[in-house]
């Protein structure tokens, strides 16, 4: 008999193509709302595998709801939506989709970093308003990027990524890591700060690549954005909650720093009438850091073979409790 897999959204036909050749699948085909709780907890009643992606919450209830689960699969590389101790306490192997986003979620962290320093967003409103009056010396003034310094908070695959075009623009390289980077040191001259202190007092942009843990919650608050320069720019690609949003909005109304630019959010949609919404020197994105086709289209499909290797006895690219495995 075909294994059952509940989908959790509408994702790339190749992927679904996949799915289909080798289980029944049962589906959440759409592509908002997310799938309601009951429909969740529903889904996977007798589900063998589960394909779900960042919104959807796995925790102790849903795996209680779910006694034939084998694998859960995500379509993305955190896995902070995940109890993986829950799952692996029940040897449930736990995937995600590394590396095959890097590129491109390196390309918007860039690109964020580039229109928060000139202002870009600012400048087309006012373009499109019909604000535009004349040329004048600091009309829109904002920071040079070239020869700058930048600070990567986790230098995993991404930070390191943006590290490489940070090179293209002459910018000096720091790091924090759990530890070093041979490697990304030599391709990018890259350094390693002692302490986050030392990367905050130091850099012009600071671009954060952190995992989403216990420990790394809030790891950028009041304190932490104090040390930071008045004339430098907060990047946030990771999680959201990696920055206290409270301080963030003091920092910026106060002009502790210049700017942030932010695709990543604690509470996710953001509402309309968010305080960092009403501040002019935030850029804001609705989580596309791996927004473009072929990206999203090379997750879905490794989150697919995925969950396909677990279910056919087989391992999968990528587990993060690989000891579930030989159980």
């Amino acid at each position: 008999m075909a294994p059952l897999i509940f989908l959790t959204r509408r994702i790339p036909a190749e992927a679904r193509t996949l799915l289909d050749q080798a289980a029944t699948v049962r589906a959440w085909d759409h592509e908002e709302p997310p799938v309601p709780r009951p429909d969740l907890l529903q889904g996977v009643a007798d589900a063998n595998g589960l394909y779900c992606l960042l919104t959807d919450a796995v925790d102790e209830e849903l795996l209680r709801a779910a006694p034939r689960l084998r694998v859960v699969s995500t379509m993305a590389v955190g896995y902070d939506h995940i109890d993986v101790a829950a799952c692996t306490r029940r040897g449930i192997p736990v995937c995600n989709t590394p590396g095959v986003l890097t590129e491109s979620t390196a390309d918007l962290a860039f690109a964020l970093l580039m229109a928060a320093a000139r202002r870009l967003p600012e400048a087309e409103r006012t373009l499109r308003q019909g604000r535009w009056q004349t040329w004048s010396p600091l009309f829109l003034a904002g920071q040079d990027v070239h020869g700058k310094t930048l600070g990567i908070i986790g230098a995993g695959r991404i930070g390191q990524a943006v590290g490489a075009r940070a090179r293209g623009f002459g910018m000096e390289v720091l790091y924090t890591a759990r530890s070093s980077k041979p490697a990304f040191e030599a391709a990018c001259q890259a350094r390693r700060c002692a302490d986050l202190d030392e990367l905050l007092a130091a850099s012009d942009f600071v671009s954060v690549h952190a995992p989403l843990t216990t420990e790394t919650r809030h790891m950028i608050g009041e304190r932490q954005l104090r040390r930071m320069k008045p004339t430098a720019i907060l990047i946030n690609t990771a999680r959201g909650p990696l920055v206290d949003e409270a301080a963030l909005r003091r920092a910026l109304h106060e002009g502790w720093i210049w700017a942030a630019g932010l695709d990543v959010f604690e509470r996710e949609p953001l509402p309309t009438d968010h305080p960092l919404l009403q501040l002019p020197n935030v850029v804001a994105l609705p989580h596309i850091g791996s927004a473009s086709v072929a990206t999203r289209t090379a997750m879905a499909t490794l989150a697919a073979e995925n969950l396909l290797a677990v279910l056919a006895g087989r391992t999968p690219a990528h587990c993060v409790n690989p000891e579930t495995l030989s159980r």
